[in-house]
């Protein structure tokens, strides 16, 4: 199943694309459902699929939710937390819809940025239905926060995004203080507690702090022998967690690093290449290249 990329979000909206979006160290906007409908003249279904993006809804309505194996009847108020890993099928029940909500991608919420490792919330985690019915004094607690963030958008302030990723944060505790205790508190299984190893050990190799840092561990096989675990099984436990291979959870995370690196500092292209690993300076570009369609030159640009 193919994922929805953040491109085809937005023709499918009806919206224009940002300028430079391939060019941010991460991705968010916020909508008002009531504006998108009315762009739209058919009616807004949003189809069995994954998203490339994470999502988060409030919305006022009767809707219905689908799930691989779950259906979940909407009557009123909702907030919905929609991850790439879980697809879903969004059907209003009638035409009287409003809302708000938010898109943003994880480069967006990255750990050295907002605290937080996105994929281990439990809000985002595999084989639960994170979709949860509002009391219309919820509703309008959810309303507000999401007020504030269009406002926030819409300024000139410098560090509006850091504010943003603070309101992005303030809907996923809101969410999860929603959720039954049980969710929030998972058995740390054998292979959960690899996994979360595995995560630690990842972001210990960041931030680089200068161009005479340089990454210890690089490839799966790397990670594998610090962990004392075979490498297929240290894919097998990740893919089974994250829905991801080793390799493209380290790549993600080099190529957010990267992103970093060309945006913040004026290293040379070369040492920023070091830094991450990359013996070759034209291995770096064509990773970089691969990931974002952009050379490091035209990205820092």
């Amino acid at each position: 199943m193919a994922a929805t990329s953040l491109e085809e979000f937005y023709q499918q909206t009806a919206l224009l694309i940002p300028d430079g979006i391939n060019k941010e160290i991460g991705h968010f906007n916020v909508f008002k459902l009531d504006e998108l409908l009315a762009r739209k003249k058919d009616k807004m279904v949003m189809p069995y699929n994954r998203r490339a993006y994470y999502k988060i809804s409030m919305i006022s309505g009767r809707n219905q939710a689908e799930y691989a194996d779950k259906v979940i009847d909407i009557e009123k108020n909702c907030l919905l937390f929609a991850t790439p890993k879980i697809p879903y099928n969004w059907l209003p029940q009638d035409d009287n819809q409003s809302g708000n909500f938010c898109i943003f991608t994880p480069d967006f919420l990255v750990q050295n940025k907002s605290g937080v490792q996105l994929e281990q919330l439990p809000i985002f985690q595999p084989g639960g239905y994170p979709v949860f019915q509002l009391s219309d004094e919820e509703a309008e607690d959810i309303t507000f926060i999401f007020k504030k963030m269009h406002k926030e958008l819409s300024s000139a302030y410098v560090y509006k995004y850091d504010l943003l990723r603070n309101y992005v944060l303030e809907l996923i505790h809101y969410g999860q203080k929603l959720q039954p205790a049980t969710a929030l508190y998972p058995s740390h299984t054998a292979s959960a507690r690899v996994s979360s190893l595995f995560i630690e050990l990842l972001e210990r190799q960041f931030p680089i702090e200068s161009p005479h840092q340089k990454i210890g561990l690089r490839t799966a096989k790397d990670y594998a022998e610090r962990l004392a675990v075979h490498v297929n099984h240290l894919n097998k436990v990740l893919k089974e967690h994250t829905g991801k291979t080793t390799t493209d959870i380290i790549s993600s995370r080099v190529l957010q690093e990267a992103k970093i690196l060309l945006k913040q500092t004026d290293w040379n292209i070369s040492e920023i290449a070091y830094c991450l690993g990359f013996e070759e300076l034209a291995h770096f570009s064509n990773f970089f290249r691969k990931q974002t369609t952009l050379t490091p030159v035209a990205f820092r640009s």
